[in-house]
């Protein structure tokens, strides 16, 4: 790899290469003054915003005094001194005096843009787990070195549908997955941007772009997002929604099980009962063991559901029987989308009410 390396380089020039890229860098000025306009969209300069905005002076500074105590720390691009730790007492009391300065809000990204672990965030996980930017996969190039370099997280306990009395236990360093981390993304304009979370799965989709509507799903994330009782929890797995079959082909599949493919050179799997989680298909990743398991086993329900005309109810019946090893083949076993973030849930309601008054003028 070290002689690839040098030969790559051997012939680069640094003067060529800025000759070469003149055009792009006399461009990059421009490119640079456009991102440095964009501004936040704040409600009260929505049309009929203002509105919305409370006018109760003393509830407006609870709320900042709870984002500075609460939120701050992480969703601010102002932070303290370097010898200060954002979380301490110190730290709060820095964040207490910054938020209710006029000019907290000007050039704040509401993000400290740092990562964090799964084991503290506890969002859906399935893209913190996406490898496409590890060492050799195929957004390689654009992911940093201190990413790929990240240790993955610890042990997590995942929601197991089939049994709710023993949780998975997904083991990251076992698996072929990314390390399993997030970034604090930014608040700016969060009452235009519901639902929340990195999945857009906490809270109702409006599907309305004005005001009212964005305004609508931001009440709705943000009340399950501080009180969690209110989330769909494990109704928001996604399921199939019928009976459905999973059509493939025959190329695709391992050659002792093509011979099951019909004329027009599909395989047909299934049927696929009512309220399946789709990820448990979606998410398969065998490695060759687990693909030698599942094929047997699901080849097995299969030829029987083909050769013996099996009713739906008797073919769901044997398919169910790989439901071990499709979850043991599943490369993320998570499967409630609207979970995490529980930082600040456990605030007085008086509290929660505030700070999301301060949170709409964000």
């Amino acid at each position: 790899m070290a002689r690839l390396d040098a030969r790559l380089f051997e012939n680069f020039s640094l003067t060529r290469t800025r000759r070469d890229t003149s055009g792009l860098q006399s461009t990059l000025a421009n490119i640079a003054a456009f991102f440095r306009r964009l501004k936040p969209f704040h409600l009260a300069d929505a049309a009929g915003g203002q509105a919305y905005i409370t006018t109760d002076a003393a509830a407006m500074t609870r709320g900042k005094e709870v984002f500075a105590e609460s939120c701050a720390a992480c969703h601010s691009s102002k932070q303290p001194a370097a010898n200060i730790d954002p979380h301490s007492g110190e730290g709060k009391a820095w964040f207490r005096a910054a938020v209710i300065a006029p000019d907290f809000l000007e050039n704040n990204f509401l993000s400290n843009d740092k990562r964090y672990p799964l084991t503290k965030i506890e969002t859906n996980s399935a893209r913190a787990f996406a490898t496409n930017a590890k060492a050799g996969h195929i957004w390689d190039n654009f992911s940093s070195v201190t990413y790929k370099e990240l240790s993955p997280v610890d042990e997590l306990d995942f929601f197991n549908p089939f049994d709710e009395t023993r949780p998975i236990k997904f083991k990251p360093r076992e698996k072929n997955v990314a390390p399993g981390y997030y970034r604090v993304p930014s608040l700016a304009s969060v009452w235009s941007s519901a639902p929340l979370l990195h999945n857009n799965a906490l809270g109702k989709f409006t599907g309305d772009p004005s005001v009212v509507g964005r305004l609508d799903a931001f009440n709705d994330a943000i009340e399950k997002l501080l009180w969690p009782e209110k989330r769909l929890n494990k109704d928001s797995i996604w399921r199939t929604q019928n009976e459905c079959t999973l059509h493939l082909r025959k190329e695709f599949v391992p050659k002792p099980l093509r011979r099951l493919a019909y004329r027009d050179g599909y395989i047909s799997i299934g049927p696929i009962p009512k309220g399946v989680p789709i990820n448990l298909i979606g998410n398969l990743e065998p490695d060759l063991c687990q693909l030698v398991v599942l094929q047997a086993k699901i080849g097995k329900a299969l030829v029987k559901i083909h050769t013996m005309n099996l009713s739906p109810e008797e073919a769901t019946a044997e398919l169910t029987k790989a439901v071990p090893e499709l979850v043991a083949a599943n490369k993320c076993q998570d499967f409630i989308e609207d979970k995490g973030h529980y930082f600040g849930t456990d605030l007085p309601d008086s509290d929660k009410r505030a700070l999301i008054e301060y949170l709409k003028t964000l």
